[in-house]
């Protein structure tokens, strides 16, 4: 699934959200890609009350591959590791666990009334 949209959705109390796809779209520990304002991000539901959105570009080789990354854990940190060097990171945060001197963006992400929004910056 790649989904275009922009369709902003604004909250006093957090800012605008943007109108991703719809939240049954979504398979637990599976990334899908959406391109919001020119940007693409891997969304990935690991469960029905837990979404991540992180940028889909693979900081190390610059290929947009993180939707098809592995989702795992390191204790009770939520990770993606890359699909081509397996280079780890945070989900919640995007900070490289395997190599610090990378990162992924990430992005507030929710389900409401079964659509997912992202916000961006």
């Amino acid at each position: 699934m790649t989904m275009t949209t922009s369709a902003p959705v604004t909250d006093a109390t957090t800012g605008t959200w943007t109108v991703a796809c719809a939240g049954a779209e979504l398979e637990p520990l599976w990334g899908e890609t959406v391109l919001l304002a020119g940007r693409q991000i891997a969304l990935i539901k690991l469960s029905d009350d837990e979404l991540y959105a992180v940028g889909n570009q693979d900081p190390h080789t610059g290929a947009f591959v993180m939707a098809r990354g592995i989702v795992g854990s390191r204790g009770d940190i939520p990770t993606i590791a890359s699909p081509l060097h397996k280079e780890v990171y945070d989900l919640r945060t995007g900070a490289g666990l395997s190599n610090p001197a990378l990162r992924i963006d990430s992005y507030p992400s929710r389900i409401v009334d079964g659509v997912v929004e992202v916000q961006l910056p």
